[in-house]
C-alpha cells in the first residue's frame, strides 16, 4: 500500500469535508493508500510542500509571491465557503464603511479573497475599514465579540452554518464570497520539487476525493450526516439546509477545474497582491491530467 502525508490549512467544511468522507467511507484504502491527514495550519511553506495540500487558495498565493511551483490536480468547488456576519443595523457590504471587521491576513487565502470582495463593493479594505486581524480557528471567539460589542461584523468560515447563526442571534449575513468571486478551490495540490503528480499515491488520492465528490452528489443522506460532525452546534435540518444551499450545487463532480474561472480568478489574485501573472490557469490547475 502507498502512503502520503495530506495537510489541511484550514477548518471547516470547506477545506476537509471531501477528505473527511474519502477516509470515513474507507475510500483511501481502497484506492490503494494510507493517508496521513496533518493540520498544516500553523506551518510554514517549506514544511507544508513536502505534504500533498489541500489548501488550493493557499498554494496558489505561494506560487504568485514566492515562485513555488504548486500544480492542483483536483478541485472541490468554485465558490469558497466564507461569509460576512454582521451585527444587527448592517444590511450590506457598503455598511461596513468605519466599522470593525474581524478578518483574516491580507496575504492568506480567505483574507485576500475578502479584500477582492470588499473592493466590489466600493470598499478600500485598509482605510474605510476598522480591520481586526486574526488568524484561522472555529471562529468562535468571533461570535462572542460580535455578542458583545467588540466587532461590528466577521468573515466567517465553515465551521459553522452563517445563515442558522445569523437567524439564532438576530444578525444578519451581508454576503457569501463564493456568490461574488468565484476561484477554484480545496481539492489535492502537490509541488514536484517533493512529490510528482503521477505519484502513484496522489493518484490514489484523487481518485478516492472523486468517489467523495459523488457521494456529496448522490447521497444527500450520507453526505449530510457527515456534515453534523462539523457543525455540531446545529440541527440536523439547519445541517441539511445548509447542504442544499451551499455544498450540493457548487462541489464539482469530477474534481475538474473551470480554467476560464481560473484564469480571471488568478489575475484577480495577482492584482490585490500586487505581484505579476507568473502563472496560466492551465500551468497551475492540472486536473485533467489525473485519474478519472
Amino acid at each position: 500500500m502507498h502512503t502520503i502525508d495530506l495537510a489541511y490549512v484550514g477548518r471547516g467544511l470547506h477545506e476537509e469535508l471531501t477528505a473527511y468522507i474519502a477516509d470515513q467511507q474507507d475510500y483511501y484504502a481502497e484506492e490503494g493508500v494510507h493517508v496521513a491527514l496533518r493540520d498544516g495550519c500553523t506551518w510554514g511553506e517549506e514544511r507544508l510542500r513536502r505534504c500533498a495540500t489541500i489548501g488550493l487558495g493557499r498554494a496558489l498565493l505561494s506560487r504568485l509571491t514566492d515562485g513555488t511551483p504548486w500544480v492542483a490536480l483536483d478541485v472541490n468547488t468554485h465558490r469558497p465557503l466564507f461569509w460576512f456576519l454582521a451585527r444587527p443595523g448592517l444590511t450590506t457590504l457598503t455598511d461596513l464603511a468605519g466599522r470593525r471587521l474581524a478578518v483574516h491576513a491580507p496575504r492568506t487565502a480567505p483574507g485576500c479573497f475578502a479584500r477582492i470582495m470588499l473592493r466590489q463593493a466600493g470598499l478600500d479594505p485598509d482605510r474605510d475599514i476598522h480591520t481586526v486581524v486574526r488568524p484561522p480557528g472555529d471562529y468562535g471567539m468571533d461570535l462572542r465579540r460580535l455578542r458583545d460589542g467588540t466587532i461590528d461584523a466577521a468573515l466567517v468560515g465553515s465551521t459553522m452554518a452563517p445563515e442558522a447563526i445569523a437567524a439564532e442571534h438576530g444578525w444578519q449575513v451581508l454576503g457569501w464570497v463564493g456568490d461574488h468571486f468565484r476561484i477554484p478551490t480545496v481539492g489535492v495540490a502537490v509541488d514536484p520539487t517533493y512529490i510528482h503528480p503521477d505519484d502513484p499515491a496522489v493518484q490514489a488520492v484523487v481518485r478516492a476525493h472523486r468517489r467523495a465528490l459523488r457521494v456529496i452528489h448522490n447521497d444527500p443522506d450520507t453526505t449530510v450526516r457527515h456534515i453534523q460532525t462539523f457543525l455540531g452546534r446545529h440541527t440536523a435540518d439547519e445541517a441539511r439546509a445548509h447542504y442544499e444551499r451551499f455544498i450540493a450545487p457548487h462541489f464539482t463532480t469530477d474534481g475538474q477545474a473551470d480554467l476560464v474561472v481560473g484564469a480571471t480568478a488568478i489575475s484577480a489574485v495577482a492584482a490585490e497582491l500586487g505581484v505579476p501573472v507568473t502563472v496560466t490557469a492551465g500551468e497551475f490547475y492540472r486536473t485533467a491530467t489525473t485519474t478519472p
